[in-house]
């Protein structure tokens, strides 16, 4: 375990990770693969479809064992997480569902964080009532629910539209520089990783590693266009160099 104080909120690593396919192959994932976060940041983690991210989501989280390594957390840490589909209970109204998620939080506190996303006036409603857009939002407050001293979110606003995703992802920032909760963004878009993260890792080659480290210098509210798209053309540039 990391010692108290430490700024390193997770430290994780994956000697190797490997999948059998269907025909009897072994497939390498990760191989002496390491990553450390640092408490109270947004982290983006950035890379190609397939290339392991949300499989070492899966590892961080405790949902696959099948790997090894390790992965060290603070002692007491507790883990918000949400995944790419909402995966709300739909016979449950949304209080329901913040509340299965956090028994011990009060209404008041629920209906307060709910209010912050803007769901205040949906508490009463089922899952299959609500938009896309909506059901997200509840998926975020039931991972903050917990009051997590990490959040761990594996591409929450894909299949939405552009103008939502953004909303969405403003929303997100401003709840995490409010609470500090340290946060790990998987996601394919470049763009919201840009908007969004304090620090920015790209995955490229198989088995994935890490080929680029980018610290965001801007803070999100002073990002500007010409910084934007320098930096994107610089994540893409080493995105390109290490497909494979």
């Amino acid at each position: 375990m990391s010692p108290a104080g430490d700024p390193k909120q997770l430290e994780v690593l994956v000697k190797r990770k490997a999948f059998r396919t269907a025909n009897g192959d072994v497939r390498e994932i990760l191989h002496d693969f390491s990553l450390t976060l640092e408490a109270g940041k947004i982290h983006a983690l950035v890379g190609p479809s397939g290339f392991g991210k949300t499989t070492l989501l899966r590892i961080i989280i405790g949902l696959d064992r099948d790997f090894e390594g390790s992965v060290t957390l603070p002692p007491g840490t507790k883990i918000g997480m949400v995944f790419q589909e909402p995966r709300l209970l739909p016979w449950r109204t949304v209080l329901d569902n913040l509340k299965l998620a956090a028994p011990e939080a009060s209404e008041t506190a629920l209906a307060s964080l709910a209010k912050d996303l803007g769901l205040d006036d949906h508490l009463r409603n089922f899952p299959g009532e609500l938009s896309l857009g909506q059901a997200r939002r509840v998926a975020l407050a039931r991972a903050l629910a917990i009051e997590p001293n990490l959040l761990v979110l594996d591409e929450p606003f894909v299949s939405l539209d552009a103008a939502l995703a953004r909303r969405l992802a403003s929303e997100l920032a401003a709840l995490v520089e409010r609470t500090g909760v340290t946060t790990l963004l998987v996601t394919h878009d470049i763009d919201e990783a840009i908007r969004l993260a304090d620090h920015i890792i790209l995955l490229g080659h198989r088995p994935a590693e890490i080929v680029g480290n980018i610290d965001v210098s801007l803070p999100r509210r002073a990002m500007t266009a010409d910084y934007a798209a320098k930096t994107k053309a610089l994540i893409g540039a080493i995105l390109a160099e290490n497909a494979v």
